[in-house]
């Protein structure tokens, strides 16, 4: 049987909710929808897109690291985005972060997320090479 391995990040609603901010089955790494809510379940960049993509990222950046993974092992992300004017900011922060490793991606336009100051939730699937 495969070992199944929780990585908390203490977020504002995992143990509300009763998720994991990262699941380890095996070689793979799930990291939930990541959002940049800071302890009171705002956003610590409200307004800011970009920041919030860059904070997001290097929260999922951590988790992975956490659980003996890297950005290097993404192989697909999924960006959650509350307005499509926020499209370009976000990407280019994904960019950033995976110029080089080119994951698999999606980018959806949903109308909001849990708190309105949050404009950007970020899930990754990481597999270990």
């Amino acid at each position: 049987m495969t070992e199944r391995r929780t990585i908390s990040s203490g977020g504002h609603w995992e143990p509300i909710y009763g998720y994991s901010r990262a699941v380890v089955v095996g070689d793979a790494c799930y990291v939930a929808g990541t959002s940049d809510a800071g302890p009171d379940g705002k956003a610590c960049h409200p307004g800011d897109p970009a920041g919030q993509a860059r904070g997001i990222l290097e929260v999922i950046e951590r988790a992975l690291s956490s659980a003996g993974f890297s950005l290097r092992d993404v192989v697909r992300t999924r960006m959650y985005i509350t307005d499509a004017a926020h499209a370009d900011a976000v990407g280019t922060v994904h960019g950033e972060f995976f110029r080089d490793v080119r994951p698999a991606s999606a980018m959806i336009v949903m109308v909001g997320l849990v708190d309105p100051s949050l404009l950007v939730e970020i899930e990754v699937d990481a597999v270990r090479s």
